[in-house]
């Protein structure tokens, strides 16, 4: 047990701290994006349990992170700023995200993924967000959405279909919200009627992510309204469907590379065997897959607001004001080792809850308490490092300011932070 207990803490001691030295242009990859070095995970067995820092892992886990950095760093963060300015993904990046298999991390590699685990989707989606969240968010909707309801619900018929599809060329969109059903999906009002081994289905979606770029739809209308929330089912739809119409991108604040539209159906039709999983379990699936997304929307908030600290530390330890550095004046430390903490905080929230969803343990609780508290954090890490870089870092010519607009979107997207808090309290209420 002793020598366990050294190994350990010798291993704890692998853990280095990394900072780059310069500021650049935000048109040039930074040259490090992260504070804290993780070393492959330490297994050490005692009595039976296996016990490990959070942020330790796997070999494959390692392998992942630092290939999607380095493409991240090469083949996105050049375009980051023409993809801002113009609202739109470079299919060049989108290609790449296929061809680096990220597109279905945790897919079985019989349908084309990459089989890994669904801590490497939370690894892939954090690295992405360090250099843009648009791209993350896109990553993070396939992998922890779309791709799952389908591995988790589908028939081996339809997972042969669209799993293989979705992970090689084709993008998914989750189409759920309504103009009338944000935070309350129960009143959503599309609907699915039966004709013979067809459903027609008629409504309006709105503020579907990547419904621009996407091939498939996954579409839940209500097949009996009489019934409430349990008629809500999952429809599997083709993007040339005949009668589905993509409306204009919405003109945004923060993540304008991420397609955001207006979805309409008019009379769609969309066979039987279309259905996914069972009629009227709808409602469930899509609570399901969100509660799982919450950990990848997590991990998006942790990486741009860990991308943006990044990128403002070596313009403080550069800057020189009064005959010294703007790092060495203790107001300026005092607030980055607050905000520093408060990251460190998000990132062991996340990969812990993360890791009880993999362990098949209860997480619901901690995917809330992770989303919640990444996207107030990343909120407030964005807007510290604009005060902290002055003027330079309110204007476009560097990122800080992007990185703070694309914090917003946190707050709101997955479940907004007061729907968080409500289900941290309904756990906390049943706990006691």
């Amino acid at each position: 047990m002793e020598g366990a207990a050294v190994r350990l803490l010798r291993g704890r001691a692998l853990l280095r701290r990394n900072f780059p030295s310069c500021l650049s242009s935000w048109k040039t990859p930074p040259r490090a994006l992260k504070s804290s070095q993780s070393e492959a995970l330490l297994s050490i067995t005692n009595d039976g349990l296996s016990c490990a820092p959070l942020q330790t892992f796997t070999d494959e886990e390692m392998m992942i992170k630092s290939t999607v950095k380095k493409f991240a760093q090469e083949q996105i963060a050049p375009l980051v700023s023409t993809m801002d300015e113009n609202s739109k993904m470079e299919t060049s990046v989108i290609q790449g995200l296929f061809q680096q298999g990220l597109m279905a991390v945790d897919i079985d590699t019989k349908y084309g993924g990459t089989g890994a685990s669904f801590f490497s989707s939370v690894l892939v989606i954090e690295e992405l967000a360090k250099v843009d969240a648009s791209v993350a968010v896109l990553c993070d909707i396939q992998n922890t959405v779309t791709n799952e309801l389908i591995r988790k619900h589908g028939t081996e018929e339809q997972k042969a279909t669209y799993l293989t599809q979705l992970a090689t060329e084709k993008i998914g969109s989750f189409c759920l919200s309504e103009a009338g059903a944000g935070s309350d999906p129960f009143a959503l009002k599309t609907r699915a009627d039966k004709k013979g081994n067809y459903y027609v289905i008629n409504g309006s979606k709105m503020w579907i992510s990547s419904a621009e770029y996407a091939g498939l739809f996954l579409v839940m209308a209500n097949v009996d309204p009489t019934k409430g929330y349990k008629g809500i089912t999952c429809f599997l739809v083709d993007r040339d469907t005949e009668g589905l119409h993509i409306g204009r991108a919405e003109n945004k604040m923060g993540i304008r590379a991420s397609s955001t539209c207006p979805v309409t159906f008019e009379n769609v039709k969309v066979p039987e065997a279309n259905i996914l999983g069972h009629i009227g379990h709808g409602y469930k699936y899509a609570i399901g897959s969100l509660n799982k997304g919450r950990i990848g929307i997590a991990a998006q908030m942790l990486g741009l607001a860990q991308g943006c600290f990044d990128y403002t530390i070596p313009y403080l330890k550069e800057r020189m004001q009064f005959g010294k550095r703007i790092f060495d004046f203790q107001g300026i430390q005092h607030q980055v080792a607050q905000v520093a903490t408060q990251l460190e905080a998000v990132r062991l929230l996340t990969y812990n809850a993360a890791r009880l969803l993999e362990a098949g343990r209860p997480f619901i609780k901690e995917a809330s308490m992770a989303k919640y508290y990444a996207s107030e954090v990343a909120g407030l890490t964005t807007s510290k490092c604009i005060e902290w870089m002055g003027g330079v870092g309110y204007t476009k010519d560097y990122p800080v300011e992007k990185y703070f607009r694309d914090a917003k979107i946190g707050t709101i997207y997955e479940g907004t932070s007061n729907i968080q808090l409500n289900t941290i309290a309904k756990h906390i209420d049943a706990e006691y």
